[in-house]
């Protein structure tokens, strides 16, 4: 399975922005979809995941509203909404595929999108 994320960029503070990660290969039904963002100089952060049932889970991090996951099962792409952005969500956000039972370490990943948010 291959995984393309897009729709990164600069944003302004207290902007929004909706990330895409196109499944491409197989249908994504099989696996769990995962979020990760690289702030610069920091490690990876789980953000999320969903299922082609349409089940989310969020870290707990998070849970305040202002991110938001979800799919087009049709479109075979999983989608993150960031709202309300700040200067510490200026990362390299990633999406990834497992199996589940499996590690994401062991799953599938696309190259991430950057997303810079200035004042």
């Amino acid at each position: 399975v291959q995984l393309q994320a897009s729709g990164g960029g600069l944003v302004q503070t207290g902007g929004s922005l909706r990330l895409s990660c196109v499944v491409s290969g197989s249908s994504f039904r099989p696996y769990v979809m995962g979020w990760f963002r690289q702030a610069p100089g920091k490690g990876r952060e789980f953000i999320g995941s969903i299922d082609w049932s349409g089940g989310v889970l969020y870290v707990e991090d998070f849970i305040k509203g202002r991110f938001t996951i979800s799919s087009d099962n049709a479109k075979n792409t999983v989608y993150l909404h960031v709202e309300s952005l700040k200067s510490e969500d200026t990362a390299v956000y990633s999406c990834a595929a497992r199996v589940p039972g499996s590690t994401w370490d062991k799953g599938s990943w696309g190259q991430g999108t950057k997303v810079t948010v200035s004042s």
